[in-house]
């Protein structure tokens, strides 16, 4: 009891030890009494932490002082790293009673000793953690280049090849052969082959030494990848006949030296002892032997791919899949399998390196299969750029193809559909002066679609107040008929009101909703010349006509009737203005109805109209006239 008693202590010592300025455990001493022999403080005894020098005389935004400095300058002191043997070796248990028992002053290269036994281990994570607790502690650290290296090939076995690279890319580690050793290994993971063949001259006295078999198949898989088998035959020639990783990588170099059969027969027998991540690359690999030797047919060659990528997904076996796949449907002119399996490589995997040619011919295949020209039914246009629309192709070209097509798609009634495929290009694709314009004609199409809660909420989003006059001016139009159409009249009005020559709308607005009070005071100040009457024309006066009627104006009824009677005369809306002026107490609800029917289909809102009409219609608002009758 009492032996567990003090391994839980040690643990839990050294778990305290490794966290940001914590202090070690160590042995009690016996020390005078008194102020003056170091008693705690009542700061101390109350478990807070002293308040530091010039706390309450501003000096509170600098940044906090290393917690335990020193250790970079003593690190930068000691023997770089050089080689395998550097790492030195520490079993865990050793470490972590060292760190649970050593002064504070010896604390970060206890920290050290276990760092770097951690990565000569091969444990990434935990070596990368306790670096982190250290530069915590002691942020000089990250200037060091064996901190550097030791960081960078933790980040190596993470996986994290980007950062790894960068860790590792000082100026210091440039001929470092430790640092070669870890780029080589990360640029191979990251499929960078020239790259990594680049570091090989600089890592080989540090591969020469007893290599971890992982610095092996790295540079065996850069040559490999960059299409130097015998380089890769040369570098796995001392590893094991039987070893899974080196068959496979043996195959695969002997499949470009044109040896398929023994290609084939290296992937068997690592489908008989590899992992199931080797299995599969062998698997792929087969299949791309396959292909090359037009040993296969393509359907069965897609099959099996596809049946590959249904139990395998997420790294580089899956792209490399998907790479054949795309291949195999581009040759046989399948288009939307080439455009399904380039788009998938595209979004799992970006298009870069070998694969940066695919994305322009996609765009290319994606323009081809939407030209008018084709007149391919609608349906399959518009679901054929939904779901590849992250494939079109950007600036004046982009905006046609989605343009065109929301045409296609209004022209067919389909407003929603062509608002939310221009609403994607608004929101994602179209630069800051196309925006205006573009959110004025999406808004518009939520309006046309009956949607204006999404009318409005385009408008919102899509705000900027650097937008010219004329573009603002032209969305508030749209905004005021959004608003008008839930309701919030107005709202619709206050908007229009510093809009230029917004008056027909207003009034169009008012007309809509049946405010008649309000539409006959606004009409009356705009009504046009008698001398000349168009279709618009016609419909101004006998709109105002209507408003009159419904307040039961007889006086100004006449008014109009005594200006407008001439102009007219012979007119096909003659009989409607002389029942509403002339004769104004004889009509009843229904002649009124009559006399609505046969206003001209010419609107005063000018292009504005469509998107009124679509209102529905709404329900007179009360007047005291009304009431009264």
């Amino acid at each position: 009891m009492k032996r567990l008693t003090v391994q839980r202590t040690m643990l839990l010592a050294a778990c305290a030890a490794l966290l940001p300025g914590a202090t070690p455990v160590s042995q009690p001493s016996v020390t005078p009494s008194g102020p003056a022999s170091g008693a705690p403080s009542p700061e101390a005894s109350a478990g807070l932490a002293p308040m530091a020098p010039g706390a309450l005389s501003g000096d509170a935004a600098l940044p906090a002082p290393p917690r335990l400095p020193g250790f970079a300058a003593q690190l930068a002191q000691q023997p770089a790293i050089y080689g395998p043997a550097s790492w030195g070796a520490m079993t865990q248990t050793a470490a972590w009673e060292r760190i649970a028992r050593v002064p504070q002053a010896q604390l970060q290269q206890a920290r050290w000793d276990y760092a770097r036994s951690l990565v000569g281990a091969e444990r990434g994570g935990e070596a990368f953690g306790v670096l982190e607790v250290m530069v915590q502690d002691d942020p000089d650290l990250a200037m060091v280049d064996s901190y550097r290296l030791a960081r960078g090939a933790a980040l190596t076995l993470l996986g994290r090849n980007a950062d790894a690279v960068a860790a590792l890319s000082s100026t210091g580690l440039a001929i470092n052969p430790e640092a070669c050793a870890w780029r080589l290994r990360a640029l191979a993971a990251a499929h960078l082959a020239e790259q990594a063949l680049e570091q090989v001259a600089c890592a080989r006295p540090a591969l020469r030494a007893a290599r971890p078999k992982p610095f092996v198949l790295s540079a065996a898989q850069a040559a490999v990848d960059a299409g130097q088998p015998d380089k890769a035959i040369e570098w796995l020639q001392p590893m094991p006949d039987r070893d899974p990783a080196a068959n496979l990588l043996r195959g695969r170099a002997e499949l470009l030296q044109g040896h398929g059969d023994q290609a084939r027969l290296r992937f068997a027998r690592v489908e008989q002892s590899g992992t199931m991540e080797q299995r599969n690359d062998a698997r792929l690999s087969e299949i791309e032997a396959r292909v090359a030797a037009h040993m296969i047919g393509m359907k069965d060659a897609l099959r099996q791919l596809d049946a590959l990528r249904y139990g395998w997904r997420g790294d580089v076996i899956e792209q490399r899949a998907l790479r054949l796949t795309y291949r195999l449907q581009d040759a046989s002119g399948d288009l939307p399998g080439a455009l399904r399996s380039g788009a998938t490589l595209l979004r799992g995997f970006g298009l870069e390196g070998q694969d940066a040619a695919i994305l322009p011919a996609l765009r290319t295949k994606l323009v081809a299969a939407l030209d008018p020209a084709r007149n391919l039914p609608l349906d399959q246009a518009a679901g054929l750029y939904w779901d590849y629309r992250d494939l079109a192709p950007g600036g004046a070209e982009g905006d046609l193809l989605s343009s065109q097509l929301a045409a296609r798609l209004q022209g067919a009634g389909l407003y929603e559909r062509a608002a939310d495929l221009l609403g994607y290009q608004l929101f994602v694709r179209a630069g800051d002066l196309a925006r205006g314009p573009l959110s004025a004609r999406v808004a518009s199409l939520y309006i046309l679609a009956g949607r204006p809660d999404r009318a409005l909420d385009v408008l919102r989003k899509s705000d900027d107040p650097s937008f010219p006059n004329d573009m603002i001016a032209a969305r508030d139009r749209v905004e005021a008929v959004a608003l008008s159409q839930i309701g919030r009249v107005d709202e619709a009005l206050a908007v229009l009101e510093t809009v230029p020559g917004s008056v027909p709308l207003q009034e169009e607005v008012l007309w809509k909703h049946r405010d008649w009070q309000r539409y006959a005071d606004a009409s009356g100040k705009t009504l046009p010349s008698p001398r000349a009457l168009d279709q618009v024309g016609q419909a101004v006066v006998l709109r105002h006509a209507i408003s009159l009627a419904m307040l039961h104006r007889e006086d100004a009824l006449a008014a109009l009737h005594e200006r407008y009677s001439g102009a007219f005369a012979g007119l096909p809306t003659a009989a409607a203005f002389e029942m509403l002026t002339a004769t104004p107490m004889t009509a009843d609800p229904a002649a009124l109805g009559r006399a609505m029917a046969a206003l001209p289909s010419a609107s005063p809102a000018g292009d504005m109209a469509d998107l009124i009409d679509r209102a529905p219609d709404v329900a007179p608002v009360p007047t005291k006239a009304a009431k009264k009758s």
